[in-house]
C-alpha cells in the first residue's frame, strides 16, 4: 500500500505560521487534530467566540497538506445523497433542510473569505450539474422534480440555456446557486494564519498515534515525541479514523484524481464560461467535472476513484496513470481548441466516503469531550467550514439548533475492511459508483 497521494497540485502552499514538532508533555483547553478546513474552521470559531481559550492544532504534516490543499476548489451546495434519494430516505422536510444547510455552508465560506480579506482566487459564479447521457437525463429529471416539489430554486437549463454559459453540447443541466470557485490551499493557509493571529498554537509533523481517556478530565493524545492533554478534543482526521481505531463507523479512504492545463486560447476560455466563472459537474456519480482558473487554465477532476488500502505501490501507481489519462482524454473532448492543450499538473487526493453518503459530525462514543468530523464524500469545501463552526459551538455549550441534521451523528455504518469479507467493500463501492472505472 502506498501511504500518500501523488503528484503536485496546481495550488502553491501559501505562508504558514510556525509549526514546531510536539515534544514532551503539552496541555491545552482544546486540542484540534487535523489542520484542514474542518479543523481550522473549528479552531478559528473557538478563538473568535472565546478569546481566552488555549487552543492547540496538531497535524501529521502541515496545514493544507491533506485533502483541503489537494482539492479542485469547486464551492457549491451538496450534502449527502441526491435530493430525490434524500426525500425517500429522510422525508421531504429533512431533505429540504439538508439542501438549505448546504447552501448556507456555501454562503458561510463566501463570508469567511471576505472576513479573512486574502487573495484566494475567489470567483463567484454558477455550478451546472449537466449531462450528455440518457442515464444522466433520467437522474436530472428525478432531481429536478424533487427540487420543484420542495419549492427549492434550482432551475432546469435547456441545451440553449447551457450554450449561453458553456459551449459544450450538454443535453440538460440543473443550475445551482450560490456557487463559486477558489484556491482551496490559499483559503486553508489563510485560515491557519488567522488562527495564529488569534493565539492558536500549531504543531506540525506530529501524527496522532493513539487516543486515550485522560486520568482526570479530557483525553490524552499520544504523538511520536510527546503527549497532549486537553480538556476537549476535535479529531478532524477524515478517513484516518480507521487507522486510529475510532468507533465512528467506516469512513472509507478513496483516492481521487485531477489535472490542470496551461492557459487556454482566448476563444476556448470564453467558450467554456471563463468570464462568468462557471463550473460544470456531470450528473453521473464521480463523473468528470471542470472549472477554469484565473490564469485561463482548466482544472478537471473526478471520473474515477480507487480504494488504496491493501494495494501495492506499483498497482496504485498504475491506477493513477490510467485515471489521469482518462481525464486528459475527457477534457480534450470538451472543445476543439483543447485537442492539443498541454497538461501541466497531475495529482491525486484522498476523500472520506461513508456507506450511506452522509458525513459524521458528533461526539466520539466512549470518550468524554471528544468530537469527530469527517466523511464529506468529496463535498467538503463548504461542509468542512460549516462543520468546524458547528462543533465549536457545541464545545462552547451554545444552544442546540434543535432538530439535528442526518449527518449530526456519532458513527456511520460499518464496512468490512479486513478479513475474508473484505471483498464486500468492492461490492459496496461498485454499487455507489465509486469504483475505478472507465468514463470516456
Amino acid at each position: 500500500m502506498t501511504g500518500q497521494p501523488a503528484g503536485t497540485p496546481y495550488w502553491d502552499p501559501a505562508e504558514l505560521p510556525p509549526q514546531p514538532q510536539l515534544h514532551g508533555v503539552v496541555t491545552a483547553d482544546v486540542a484540534v487534530v487535523g489542520a484542514g478546513l474542518a479543523g481550522l474552521s473549528c479552531a478559528y470559531h473557538l478563538a473568535e467566540r472565546a478569546p481566552g481559550l488555549d487552543i492547540a492544532v496538531v497535524d501529521a504534516q502541515h496545514p493544507a497538506a491533506g485533502a483541503s490543499g489537494r482539492g479542485t476548489g469547486l464551492l457549491g451546495p451538496r450534502a449527502g445523497p441526491a435530493l430525490d434519494r434524500a426525500v425517500r430516505r429522510f422525508g421531504a422536510v429533512t431533505a429540504r433542510r439538508m439542501h438549505r444547510a448546504s447552501q448556507q455552508a456555501v454562503r458561510d465560506v463566501l463570508d469567511l473569505c471576505a472576513r479573512l480579506d486574502v487573495p484566494c482566487g475567489l470567483r463567484p459564479g454558477e455550478q451546472l450539474m449537466a449531462t450528455r447521457s440518457p442515464a444522466g437525463l433520467l437522474a436530472l429529471a428525478r432531481q429536478a422534480r424533487a427540487y420543484r416539489e420542495l419549492g427549492l430554486d434550482v432551475p432546469v437549463l435547456s441545451p440553449a440555456g447551457i450554450r449561453e454559459r458553456v459551449g459544450v453540447p450538454y443535453r440538460a443541466a440543473l443550475l445551482h446557486r450560490p456557487a463559486a470557485t477558489l484556491d482551496p490551499a490559499a483559503l486553508t493557509c489563510a485560515l491557519a494564519r488567522a488562527c495564529a493571529d488569534k493565539g492558536v498554537r500549531f504543531y506540525g509533523r506530529s501524527p496522532l498515534l493513539a487516543l486515550r481517556p485522560g486520568d482526570l478530565v479530557g483525553p490524552e493524545l499520544v504523538l511520536p515525541h510527546g503527549r497532549l492533554y486537553a480538556g476537549q478534543a476535535v479529531l478532524a482526521v477524515n478517513s484516518a479514523a480507521e487507522a486510529l481505531d475510532l468507533p465512528v463507523g467506516t469512513v472509507l479512504p478513496l483516492e481521487v484524481y485531477a489535472v490542470a492545463t496551461e492557459p487556454l486560447s482566448a476563444a476556448a476560455y470564453e467558450a467554456l464560461g471563463g468570464r462568468a466563472g462557471h463550473a460544470v459537474v456531470d450528473a453521473v456519480p464521480l463523473a468528470p467535472y471542470f472549472r477554469l482558473l484565473p490564469d485561463r487554465g482548466l482544472v478537471a477532476g473526478g471520473g474515477t476513484a480507487a480504494v488504496p488500502a491493501g494495494l501495492a505501490a506499483p498497482r496504485i501507481q498504475d491506477l493513477r496513470e490510467r485515471a489521469w489519462m482518462r481525464l486528459e482524454h475527457w477534457l480534450r473532448d470538451l472543445h476543439p481548441d483543447l485537442a492539443r492543450v498541454r497538461v501541466t499538473h497531475r495529482w491525486s487526493g484522498r476523500i472520506g466516503m461513508t456507506a450511506d453518503d452522509l458525513p459524521v459530525v458528533g461526539p466520539v462514543p466512549g470518550y468524554s469531550d471528544v468530537w469527530y468530523v469527517g466523511g464529506c464524500g468529496g463535498h467538503g469545501l463548504a461542509l468542512s467550514v460549516a462543520h468546524g463552526a458547528y462543533v465549536a459551538g457545541a464545545l462552547l455549550g451554545e444552544p442546540d439548533p434543535g432538530d439535528p441534521l442526518p449527518w449530526h451523528r456519532s458513527h456511520a455504518p460499518r464496512l468490512p475492511l479486513r478479513g475474508p469479507v473484505r471483498p464486500l467493500v468492492r461490492v459496496c463501492v461498485d454499487a455507489h459508483g465509486w469504483a475505478v472505472r472507465r468514463v470516456c
